[in-house]
């Protein structure tokens, strides 16, 4: 059953969108990740959405 892969666990996904964002994900963890692209776009829509509330966040506070 080498053909099967196995869904990767949410740390894993999250791991991978994280290092991806900042670019410093190595090539050896790339070729080993088992993620499926929906995981990635849905997590990679979390993250971002999270950052851009976290920023709005942060300007309300400096301007107020």
């Amino acid at each position: 059953m080498e053909g099967v892969m196995r869904r990767a666990s949410w740390r894993e996904v999250v791991k991978t969108v994280l290092f991806g964002m900042i670019g410093v994900r190595r090539k050896a963890d790339h070729e080993r990740a088992r993620v499926h692209p929906a995981q990635v776009v849905v997590a990679a829509i979390v993250f971002a959405v999270l950052f851009i509330l976290a920023i709005r966040t942060v300007v309300h506070f400096v301007t107020n």
